[in-house]
């Protein structure tokens, strides 16, 4: 993990992303994890490279990776970069 993403950063992101857009974090998991049919998802660490996710379905708990399309720069990245990925996968889904 680079500096950029210390376990503070990850920690400070993955709970702001929980508590005030679980809608989107479900969404990565839905369309960048592949895990259609989840019903919930929590965003459990963040780096330079992707962010883990653990997404519900079925009663079970899916862990899921997904990979940016870019090596992130630092957190400033990271913001803009999860932005573009639930307006990508919100148009995607309105297809």
């Amino acid at each position: 993990m680079s500096d950029q993403f210390s376990p503070e950063i990850s920690s400070r992101i993955c709970n702001h992303m929980n508590e005030d857009h679980a809608n989107a974090v479900l969404l990565y998991a839905q369309f960048f994890g592949g895990v259609s049919q989840a019903t919930a998802a929590q965003m459990l660490a963040i780096d330079a490279q992707g962010m883990d996710l653990t997404a519900q379905t079925n009663g079970e708990s899916l862990p899921v990776r997904i990979q940016f399309d870019h090596v992130l720069a630092d957190s400033e990245d990271a913001h803009h970069t999860l932005i573009a990925m639930v307006k990508q996968a919100r148009v995607e889904a309105k297809g």
